[in-house]
């Protein structure tokens, strides 16, 4: 397999086409190795439109919705950003050159090794791994001005929506399968909510595990 080809016709034939069209994330597609955070068994399925299977039954997204996802969140430099669903880092390291700061949840420990080494050999370290309740947040390191659901929830949970920073803005997909929503929520300065109905798409649920308490790897 030509990798770079992949790469490229995965970017101008997937990604640009589903309407991602800033050309500061389509170059970033360009650059981070989305093979390199994929499991060795399913390498060849790194640039495909499929979601890739993780361990403990997880999936990375395709690569069509991550760009979505991470385009719709309009990340600066100055941001400090929680994403919710670490899996196996790629979204991630997608954030970290867009942000500040980010901090990953995830209650996997199998995903929570396999995202913080992934990010450590991909040379990022604007990025941390904490093993524990996504849906719970992470309070220590709050507020934040963006959050990121890489699952699928029924409802935002009012934890990740105390941790958002007045002027910040969370993103989640909500609803139940098969129809759901990608939302933009926004925080004014005075702590009002408002929420944008973004796309239409159906992702699996961000079903944590419990974890008794946040562990930062």
């Amino acid at each position: 397999m030509n990798v770079e080809q992949a790469r490229f016709n995965m970017i101008e034939q997937q990604i640009r086409p589903a309407g991602v069209l800033d050309t500061s994330i389509l170059d970033l597609l360009a650059v981070v190795r989305r093979e390199d955070f994929v499991p060795a068994a399913h390498r060849a399925l790194a640039f495909m439109d499929i979601e890739i299977p993780l361990p403990d039954g997880q999936a990375m997204l395709s690569p069509k919705i991550e760009a979505r996802l991470v385009e719709s969140l309009d990340l600066n430099k100055q941001d400090q950003v929680l994403v919710v669903g670490a899996g196996s880092g790629y979204v991630t390291a997608l954030v970290s050159h867009k942000a500040r700061h980010v901090v990953a949840l995830e209650s996997r420990p199998a995903l929570a090794a396999m995202a913080k080494h992934n990010l450590a050999k991909a040379g990022i370290g604007t990025a941390e791994v904490v093993l524990a309740d996504g849906l719970s947040g992470y309070a220590a390191q709050a507020p934040y001005s963006a959050i990121l659901l890489t699952g699928s929830v029924h409802e935002v949970p009012d934890a990740l929506l105390a941790q958002l920073k007045p002027g910040g803005r969370l993103l989640a997909v909500v609803g139940r399968e098969p129809v759901m929503q990608a939302w933009l929520i926004r925080k004014s300065t005075e702590g009002h909510l408002s929420r944008q109905a973004l796309f239409d798409t159906v992702i699996p649920p961000l079903d944590g595990v419990p974890v008794a308490e946040p562990f930062v790897l």
